[in-house]
């Protein structure tokens, strides 16, 4: 059984022991509301029966077996239940444990007669000579309010989850921002040095009279080289950023990617001719555009037409990137900048997280997605303040 598993077999003993945790609870919670509610019962058929001798008690005849004073203790005891005594016919005679304003009430009283018909039986009490009431009650305040016992437990454990798995959550995203920074760091690493011995490779190259064209393509892409390096050795640690142009950055890059990619796709830019400075981190700044041109020309499939627009205004500069590729789901509009989150079958879902992380966290920017219909495709959206 390997580690991955033997998490999952504790996350779902940990669900399995909460959930029959809170069943023995509502079970004791239940076992003991009903046994509240059968000692009220007896509580009020004890009050019912005092009641009963103490109306038909004989004042000529104190001594008929009936201990007034015990009776009268008995019938006063009531504090808590609320209760309504009707005749045979239904009408109210008296009622105890309820405000002064409902009783003077009639419409009020019957909505509590009837409340009390649907929470217990009523209690038979005879009078003599035929003649009978019915004691009616409720539950009291303490009852009911046991009655709400489960439901308030049930908010808690659900607050008390809830904070349990941001933390967990938070924790999980903290380790894997320090994997993915640590893997980048890495990679910087690992690639500088294949790279100064390019650069080495290229002098020799120089002296063995190769065509010069072929020497130049090579040194620019060991500059591309230094820059993704420079990119990843970056990631997990706060850039610097300095006023640069905008224009100049995002021109270059959107040329760069234009020259390595498929004739098939058509690119379009509309760029201002003037610069615009913006507070930035170049290297960062321009893998941002890299993702974002990447990831349209993945979602055409190599064919179709990509546009770049930078639009200036008052105070912001806004990019838009769009293409004519399958399109994203409104419902995924947020999801595609999750880390790992990915559509394609070999991908690594860093992409797009890494451009909101560089966009929003390192330049207080903004990135999002438009708009996108499916079959037809996406805009994605960056705006950032201009010095």
């Amino acid at each position: 059984m390997n580690f991955s598993n033997e998490r999952n077999i504790q996350r779902w003993l940990i669900l399995v022991s909460a959930l029959v945790f809170i069943g023995l609870i509502f079970f004791n919670a239940s076992l003991f509301f009903q046994q509240l509610k059968n000692d009220e019962r007896n509580k009020m058929r004890i009050w019912a029966m005092a009641l009963e001798e103490f109306i038909s008690f004989d004042i000529d005849n104190p001594n008929d077996g009936a201990n007034l004073d015990l009776v009268t203790e008995i019938v006063t005891s009531n504090v808590t239940i609320p209760s309504i005594n009707t005749d045979g016919n239904g009408n109210i005679m008296q009622s105890a444990n309820i405000s002064e304003e409902d009783e003077s009430n009639p419409d009020r009283m019957q909505r509590i007669l009837l409340e009390m018909k649907s929470e217990n039986d009523p209690i038979k009490v005879n009078l003599g000579d035929g003649e009978i009431q019915y004691v009616y009650y409720g539950n009291s305040p303490t009852l009911n309010r046991l009655k709400y016992y489960p439901l308030a437990l049930i908010v808690f454990l659900l607050l008390l989850i809830g904070v349990i798995y941001f933390f967990y959550r938070t924790a999980r995203s903290s380790e894997q921002n320090k994997l993915w920074a640590g893997m980048a760091k890495e990679t910087a690493h690992q690639i500088g040095t294949p790279l100064s011995s390019l650069v080495g490779w290229t002098e020799i190259l120089k002296t063995e009279h190769v065509n010069p064209e072929y020497i130049e393509e090579i040194e620019k892409d060991i500059e591309r080289l230094k820059v993704i390096t420079d990119r990843f050795s970056k990631v997990g640690s706060k850039p610097t950023l300095s006023k640069v142009d905008i224009v100049k950055v995002t021109e270059e890059t959107f040329g760069y990617l234009k020259n390595r990619s498929s004739k098939l796709i058509e690119f379009k830019s509309e760029i201002p001719n003037s610069s615009i400075e913006v507070m930035l981190n170049e290297p960062l700044f321009s893998w941002t555009i890299e993702n974002l041109v990447k990831n349209a020309i993945d979602a055409m499939k190599g064919k179709g037409q990509l546009s770049l627009r930078l639009i200036e205004d008052q105070k912001v500069v806004k990019i838009e990137i769009s293409d004519t590729g399958k399109g994203i789901p409104k419902s995924k509009f947020k999801k595609v900048f999750e880390t790992g989150y990915t559509s394609k079958k070999r991908g690594w879902g860093l992409g797009l997280s890494f451009a909101k992380r560089i966009i929003e966290e390192y330049h207080n920017g903004n990135i999002k997605v438009l708009k996108s219909d499916l079959g037809k495709g996406t805009t994605f959206g960056i705006k950032l303040r201009k010095v």
